[in-house]
């Protein structure tokens, strides 16, 4: 169970929108998706930042939200923005049977 005082932060989550220009389909920036949520959001300990360090160089914070048919169809190559730092998802991890996921991700430098 996920304690409703640990996600005190809101965050909007973003998506990449495709271009199709007639020929190709092109991604193009990033764009809210759906409704911003509650998360939990924690830096991640020396120790986890030194393991990752193989995978992904700049993962810096876990993210923790309640599971909904919304927030189970965000995948590795969405984006989330809290308190005006945008992240990219390096992972995503189910906690229990659908209680809400763990969401490993580095922040996006502009």
């Amino acid at each position: 169970m996920i304690a409703a005082g640990s996600l005190d932060r809101r965050v909007q989550f973003l998506r990449a929108q495709n271009i199709d220009d007639g020929l190709q389909t092109l991604k193009g920036g990033f764009a809210a998706y759906g409704t911003p949520v509650w998360a939990g959001k924690t830096p991640l300990s020396d120790g986890e930042r030194f393991r990752a360090d193989s995978i992904m160089r700049e993962m810096s914070v876990r993210f923790v939200v309640r599971y909904s048919a919304f927030t189970a169809g965000i995948t590795g190559s969405d984006r989330v923005t809290c308190e005006g730092v945008t992240y990219a998802i390096g992972g995503i991890k189910e906690i229990g049977r659908r209680i809400g996921f763990e969401m490993t991700a580095s922040e996006v430098t502009p």
